[in-house]
């Protein structure tokens, strides 16, 4: 069965530096105490996945059905980023993904299996820009780190770019993409070419409370297959003591998937922000 083995996104180990602040956030009103500005603020930067927060999301997802047997898949993706100043008017983003993966038995002869799936690491230079615009560019890299039920077992690199626009009443829009190739690894493992397409829309409100809709689509050029969940997520701002949080519950429809891929899912995201 065809999962997207190679994306960033280990998008995704990457892992402080002062970046440049290029959000647009809703300005809290006059009388807005301190504290709520700052959660609007970080609201504000969560929804960039490319600003100038230091953030570890823990990504929980189940997914469904897969096989025959209809099993179901957990991941559970640790997702650092990382930004960097560089001087001038350029920063460097890393954003990194290092899934743990727990499937069951899919079908007679597929027991499931647990283990680490490939790493993804992306490198996004981004110069100052203004108005509310984004724009990082830079390279890709897949690492072979996962298991022989879910790693690739092939060294993967390509290039990866985002584009977004913030606006001050509370909008993000933008596109995250990457494609990667497989370089270097077992002879004896498919080789890989796959593109990565992520659009996303996302409503900030003045509680911090976020609702967003995006996709993940992957194509695998090698084998002519989709794979397109529409995602819908509804997320907020919190503090743990004085840790700064945002909890995002995700449902997933799978609108376009390989033969044996999942139908639905759901996803848990908390999300560790570190503001500098």
């Amino acid at each position: 069965m065809l999962r997207p083995a190679l994306l960033l996104f280990a998008l995704a180990a990457s892992l402080p530096a002062r970046a440049q602040d290029d959000r647009v956030p809703e300005a809290p009103a006059p009388d807005t105490p301190p504290a709520a500005a700052d959660s609007a603020d970080l609201a504000a930067k969560i929804a960039n996945p490319i600003s100038d927060l230091i953030s570890v999301p823990f990504q929980q997802n189940l997914d469904c059905c897969f096989g025959p047997e209809g099993a179901v898949r957990y991941t559970l993706n640790v997702q650092p980023v990382i930004p960097m100043h560089l001087g001038g008017d350029l920063d460097l983003i890393v954003r990194t993904i290092v899934p743990f993966i727990s499937q069951g038995r899919s079908a007679p002869d597929n027991l499931g299996g647990t283990g680490l799936g490939d790493t993804t690491q992306s490198f996004f230079l981004k110069p100052k820009t203004g108005g509310g615009l984004t724009i990082g560019l830079g390279p890709v890299f897949v690492y072979p780190t996962g298991n022989s039920d879910f790693g690739s077992h092939r060294w993967g690199a390509g290039p990866t770019g985002l584009i977004l626009k913030q606006t001050p009443s509370g909008y993000t829009i933008g596109m995250l993409a990457n494609h990667v190739w497989s370089v270097a690894g077992k002879d004896d493992r498919p080789e890989v070419s796959s593109t990565f397409l992520q659009p996303f829309l996302s409503k900030n409100f003045k509680d911090t409370t976020s609702i967003g809709i995006n996709t993940e689509t992957v194509y695998d050029w090698k084998h002519k297959l989709w794979t397109v969940p529409i995602n819908l997520t509804l997320g907020r701002v919190a503090k743990i003591g004085k840790q700064p949080i945002q909890i995002a519950a995700t449902g997933k429809y799978y609108a376009v998937s390989p033969t044996g891929g999942p139908e639905w899912g759901a996803r848990l995201a908390i999300t560790l922000l570190f503001p500098q």
